[in-house]
């Protein structure tokens, strides 16, 4: 019987991914993550829940613990004094990887800033690598991620300055790159440890081919890309396009997770008789 309050993992990972998600707060002891983040959780510290409870009043919580009984069920029960919708993951982290699902291999992450947020810089004018990449960031890693878009040449300035990461770059020291025939939001899929959802590799898929210049390799990426070119013409503002982009990656994630094998034509939706 499910626990009052609770919702499944299965449940959950049709939620992670999409706009609909719930914020998930991961409030786990450091020491009982051994390295693994929850995909697109807030780390939140649950026995100071009182203080910082108030931050979430009127939103939909998923909280995460360990195994759904230790820390969690009283986290939720504060957040919902403060007004929150909140509930437990059932099982928690241990019946999420029963269930063999995903977790985010912190080592891949960079340091956070002082508000808990990854910050990354890449080139100004993004097309397809440089949208694709904030978007499974802020859907599977981090959502509150902050992306900086400067000019090639200021970006080893704004890196130092500010500590943020460089993306899409060219350069063999980089690890957020290109490599070889993979584009940069390939090694995030792989190393980020999102390589084994299926719907994530169809996409990386047709990311690689519009971002390549290899458009055979999916049917799709042909369209990726002439959405693509077509955004970065209509926004002269880059995070106003990165708004937008990710409305067009979000529907491509529920296409391949959903609806990558249906078609549509002109008598597709007629009643049968």
């Amino acid at each position: 019987m499910p626990a009052l309050n609770a919702i499944s993992p299965v449940k959950l990972m049709r939620l992670v991914g999409t706009p609909k998600c719930p914020v998930l707060i991961d409030v786990r002891m450091p020491d009982e993550t051994e390295g693994r983040l929850f995909p697109g959780a807030i780390l939140r510290h649950g026995a100071e829940v009182s203080a910082w409870g108030q931050d979430y009043a009127g939103l939909e919580v998923v909280v995460i613990c360990r195994n759904g009984q230790a820390v969690s069920p009283g986290v939720a029960a504060w957040l919902r004094y403060h007004g929150a919708d909140a509930q437990i993951l059932e099982g928690g982290v241990i019946e999420w990887l029963a269930a063999r699902l995903p977790l985010i291999h912190a080592k891949a992450l960079p340091p956070r800033d002082e508000q808990g947020r990854t910050l990354w810089v890449t080139r100004a004018r993004p097309k397809v690598d440089r949208i694709a990449c904030p978007w499974l960031i802020r859907r599977f890693v981090d959502p509150q991620a902050v992306f900086l878009f400067a000019a090639p040449s200021e970006i080893p300035a704004v890196s130092l300055a500010f500590g943020a990461t460089p993306f899409d770059l060219e350069g063999e020291a980089l690890r957020w790159t290109h490599r070889g025939e993979l584009c940069t939001f390939d090694a995030m899929v792989e190393d980020f440890g999102l390589g084994e959802l299926e719907p994530l590799a169809r996409l990386a898929t047709i990311v690689r081919g519009a971002d390549t210049d290899r458009v055979k390799i999916a049917p799709e990426a042909a369209g990726l890309l002439a959405v693509s070119l077509g955004l970065s013409r209509m926004f002269e503002d880059d995070h106003a396009q990165l708004d937008a982009g990710m409305l067009v990656y979000d529907a491509l994630y529920r296409w391949s997770r959903d609806a990558s094998d249906e078609t549509h034509n002109w008598a597709s939706h007629r009643a049968r008789k």
